[in-house]
């Protein structure tokens, strides 16, 4: 849905400052860095994007807006979750005797 979206809006990813590049992103200036953005680096940053535009996905009647808002919920209980267990190297440092 998300690529029938983009292609419908005619949305540029390169434009829109995602890439792909094919130059060494360390070697920018400040400035030009300022200019990157970044997919989402977590599942709680995807569910917040995810909950700020989805209008893609309800587009047709493909998903009910209430799906969308009960998965995200879901998913936010099961981050929480995940977010109380130990990593593996905590685990192995601290709770491995």
């Amino acid at each position: 849905m998300a690529g029938i979206d983009g292609v419908q809006n005619k949305i540029d990813p390169h434009k829109e400052g995602y890439g792909p590049y094919d130059f060494n992103l360390y070697n920018l200036s400040k400035k030009e860095q300022a200019k990157i953005k970044f997919l989402p680096q977590s599942l709680d940053e995807a569910l917040d994007a995810l909950a700020k535009d989805h209008e893609f996905l309800t587009r047709g009647g493909v998903f009910p807006e209430r799906l969308i808002e009960i998965w995200i919920e879901n998913k936010r209980k099961e981050s929480a979750r995940y977010r109380q267990l130990p990593h593996p190297a905590e685990f192995e440092m601290y709770y491995d005797l």
